[in-house]
Parts: structure tokens; sequence; C-alpha cells
């Protein structure tokens, strides 16, 4: 009986075989969601635009006339977080609010983000911007709380809850269900939204050939039948050239 060569047709068929299986996995994989965390993002602006801070509010020391910001949001990094959806108008929340010798004015703004965004049970209170008058090496910190207590850190001085919201939890990682079709333009990458829901998936879905449930769908289950159906009529052919 003759040796059959390594690379002969029966492997050949095999390797064949294996591509539908191989082409399923890739698909699930493909699918995997990134973590993100869910926690109160630091912002400063003079006036024009927001920055995300380069340091905590705790240490922070803005000067008369700017504003500060925090909003809540589920983001991977500073990169991905989203900025207060407010306008960071000096004139617009300071402006009924006199300035005093020895005495700075910071404005306040603190976006609770969206329901997307809450935890389980939970609803973000309004957006909210205020006046902070305080003594000239006042904090960040220390403005925020002259504006919104009660406020919550962790052990490791981690901003937490500002007003009561949210009622527990601390920076912990969540799963990030981002989507391109969010409706939040002020995120620096799109990230979920009040309006993203089971219809919407259910038609991002059908246009890019993934089922709802982040594995592939039917029509590509069928071609990978298809495929090895081939393979299989391939192998019986085979066999019958060799008989």
């Amino acid at each position: 009986m003759r040796n059959r060569r390594a690379g002969g047709p029966r492997s050949r068929l095999l390797a064949l075989a294996a591509l539908p299986v191989c082409f399923m996995v890739a698909l699930g994989t493909g699918n995997a969601q990134a973590a993100g965390y869910r926690y109160w993002s630091f912002w400063e602006s003079d006036g024009g635009v927001w920055t995300y801070a380069t340091q905590g509010p705790a240490t922070a020391r803005p000067a008369d006339g700017t504003v500060t910001g925090f909003r809540f949001s589920v983001s991977e990094d500073s990169g991905d977080a989203a900025r207060p959806r407010r306008a960071p108008d000096f004139a617009a929340i300071c402006g009924d609010t006199p300035g005093r010798e020895g005495r700075k004015r910071i404005a306040v703004v603190v976006d609770s983000g969206t329901a997307a965004d809450a935890p389980t049970g939970e609803q973000p209170p309004a957006l909210r911007a205020e006046c902070a008058l305080l003594g000239e090496d006042a904090t960040a910190a220390e403005a925020l709380a002259a504006v919104a207590k009660p406020l919550r850190y962790n052990s490791e001085a981690l901003l937490c809850a500002i007003s009561g919201y949210p009622a527990a939890g601390c920076g912990e990682q969540v799963a990030d269900t981002s989507t391109d079709a969010s409706t939040d333009t002020d995120r620096a990458r799109a990230t979920p939204s009040a309006a993203t829901d089971d219809t919407a998936t259910a038609d991002t879905a059908a246009a890019d050939g993934t089922s709802g449930g982040g594995g592939p769908a039917v029509g590509l289950l069928g071609g990978a039948a298809a495929v090895l159906a081939l393979v299989v009529a391939g192998r019986r052919q085979a066999r019958r050239r060799r008989g």
C-alpha cells in the first residue's frame, strides 16, 4: 500500500473543510465589545472650548473668569470622554454675580450625562450651571462644592458623585456598547445615546450582515454551509477517481 504524501488530496480537502469554521470564529471575535469606565470627567475652559483637565479638581486652581465642567459618562479614556453639553460661557453663567476684592468668580457646569450612561435604576439629574464666588486660592473642587453638594470621593480622592449622583459606584468598569450612530456630538468618539434601542440594533444587523445577538447572521451561516457542501462533493469525486 502506498503512503499518502503530506499535502495530498485528502490533506487539501481537510484544510478546505476547516475554512467555514475559521470563518465563523473570526466573525464571532469581530463583534467583541471593548470595556469602558463610568465616571465624572473634569474639564476646563477660558471661555472658548472645553479642554480635558490635566490635573484633578482638588489641585487645579482656576483663575477669575474661567469655567470648569464636570461630565458623567462611560468612556475608555480621556480621548473618548464626553464633553459637557453646555458651552463654557462665563458671561452667561456669572454675569449676574458681581466681583469682589480678594475674591474670584468661577463658572461651574455640571452635566450628569444621558440615561444610556446612567447606572441601572438611576436617572441623571438635569444639567446645571452656577457661579461660585470664592477666595483667590480656591480650587476647582471647592468651586464645585460651593454649588453642587453633596460630593462623594473614594479613598484615592477620585470624584465619585456630585449632588448625590450616582448613588453608588465609583469609576467602575462596564461594557462599552458604543456605536457610530451615536447622537452625542460632544463626544470625541461615538458612544451610546438614549436613542439607541433594540430596533436600531436590528436595523444595523440587517445592513452589515450581523445578527442582533452579536453572532454571524443566517445568510453568512448559509454561505459557510454551501462551502462545506462543495468540499464534501470534492472528496467524493476524488474517491471515485482513486477507485
